[in-house]
C-alpha cells in the first residue's frame, strides 16, 4: 500500500494524475499533510468529498500514537515515546533554546550498531523508519506543543546512515519550500561512522551539518566502544570527513562522549586535537548519561573542564553539550528500552 505521506511533490502529483485528478490537487494535498499537519482527510476541506473518500479507502494516513511523554521540571524539555502503526516504538525529544525550538528524532526502531555506552542498541534493530515516520515525529510534537520547530537533529534511536535512502527523502521533504521549509543549515544528522555513506552524502551537496560520533581518538580504544570501528579505521573515517568538508563546505561536528577513566585523559585530548586539526570541525563534548545496564560513569566536572581546556589550547573550537531534561530519562533509548523491558517483565510474570 502506498504511503502517501512519504511521497514528495513530484510523486504526489504523479499519483493524482494516475487517479484522474488535476495536478493542482497534489499541491493542495501536500499543503494539508506537511504544512497544516492534517491528521485525517476529513480536515482537507478544499478537496472534493469523492476524492477524500477515495484517499481514505486506498491510502490510509500514517500517524503516531503517543505512548508516553515526560516533561522536565527544570527546563521544559519534553521526551516522547511514540508507537508506530505496527506497534514498534521510537523516541523523540523537544528542546527549547533562545534561537528556537529543536527536535531530536529517531531514524530507526532500535539500532544494530552496538555502541557499548548507548541504550538505543540494547534491544537490537527492529526496522528502518520510512520518511513519513520520521516527519510525523516532528509533526506530532508541533501539534502537542503548538509551537514551530526551527531545528531538527537526527540523533535519536538508530543510525541514520544505516537507513540512507529513507533519510535522503526525509531531508528533502523536511526542507522543501512547500512543506515545513526548515533550512538545511538548521538540520544535523549524526553518524557513528559509516564511511561509504559519508562519501555518498557528501556528493548530495546538502547544506546540513554532519555530526560524527567519534568518542575515541585511537582505533584500539574506539573499537572497544564502537563495533563499527572494526570495519572502518580512524584513518579511513578522517579521509571521508575531509571529503565531506571539501565537497559541501560545511564544518563537521565531532561528538565525543566523556566516560570516566576510559577516554578522558590528557593523552586522549591530545590525540583528539590532532585529528580535529586536520578536519574542519567543531568538537562537542558530551558527559555521558549513565545507563543502568552499562558500567560506564561520566567524567568528573574537573576532568571535563581540563579536557576542554587542553583542546582549546591547541586551537580547537570546543563546547560542552548543555544538558537538557536532566530529571527525565536522558540517554537515547532509555525511555523506549524501559517500556520494552517493563512489558517483557510483565509477560514473564503472567
Amino acid at each position: 500500500m502506498t504511503d502517501i505521506k512519504s511521497l514528495d511533490n513530484t510523486k504526489l502529483q504523479e499519483l493524482m494524475i494516475s487517479l484522474g485528478e488535476k495536478p493542482f490537487r497534489a499541491k493542495q494535498l501536500y499543503n494539508w499533510l506537511h504544512v497544516r499537519l492534517a491528521e485525517s482527510y476529513g480536515q482537507m476541506s478544499n478537496l472534493p468529498l469523492a476524492l477524500r473518500e477515495r484517499l481514505e479507502k486506498e491510502f490510509p494516513l500514517l500517524t503516531l500514537s503517543q505512548v508516553n511523554r515526560q516533561v522536565s521540571a527544570l527546563d521544559g524539555t519534553r521526551k516522547y515515546l511514540f508507537a508506530l502503526p505496527d506497534g514498534n516504538l521510537v523516541e523523540s525529544v523537544w528542546m527549547q533554546y533562545r534561537h528556537g525550538n529543536s527536535v531530536c528524532i529517531s531514524s530507526q526502531a532500535g539500532c544494530r550498531m552496538g555502541c557499548a555506552f548507548c541504550a538505543s542498541t540494547l534491544d537490537g534493530l527492529a526496522r528502518n523508519l520510512v520518511p513519513s515516520e520520521m516527519l510525523e515525529q516532528i509533526y506530532a510534537i508541533q501539534r502537542d506543543t503548538k509551537q514551530r520547530v526551527s531545528n531538527v537533529v537526527v540523533m535519536g534511536t538508530g543510525e541514520p546512515l544505516d537507513n540512507y535512502e529513507n533519510l535522503l527523502v526525509f531531508l528533502r521533504m523536511l526542507t522543501d519550500e512547500n512543506g515545513l521549509h526548515i533550512s538545511q543549515r538548521n538540520v544535523t544528522v549524526s553518524t557513528c561512522g559509516l564511511v561509504p555513506q559519508i562519501y555518498a552524502l557528501a556528493k548530495e551537496k546538502l547544506q546540513i551539518t554532519l555530526a560524527l560520533s567519534l568518542h575515541a581518538a585511537t582505533d584500539e580504544k574506539r573499537s572497544s566502544l564502537m563495533p563499527v570501528a572494526k570495519r572502518y579505521s580512524i584513518r579511513e573515517l578522517m579521509e571521508a570527513c575531509r571529503f565531506y568538508w571539501k565537497e559541501t563546505g560545511r564544518r563537521l561536528t565531532f561528538e565525543y562522549s566523556l566516560i570516566g577513566g576510559i577516554n578522558d585523559s590528557d593523552e586522549d585530548a591530545q590525540l583528539l586535537s590532532i585529528l580535529a586539526r586536520n578536519v574542519g570541525c567543531h568538537v562537542n563534548l558530551i558527559p555521558i548519561n549513565p545507563v543502568r545496564e552499562r558500567s560506564f560513569v561520566r567524567s568528573k566536572a574537573e576532568r571535563i573542564a581540563a579536557f576542554k581546556n587542553k583542546l582549546e589550547k591547541t586551537g580547537i573550537n570546543v563546547t560542552i553539550r548543555r544538558e537538557m531534561g536532566r530529571d527525565i530519562d536522558g540517554a537515547c533509548g532509555q525511555l523506549r528500552h524501559g517500556h520494552l523491558d517493563s512489558g517483557q517483565r510483565g509477560e514473564r510474570g503472567r
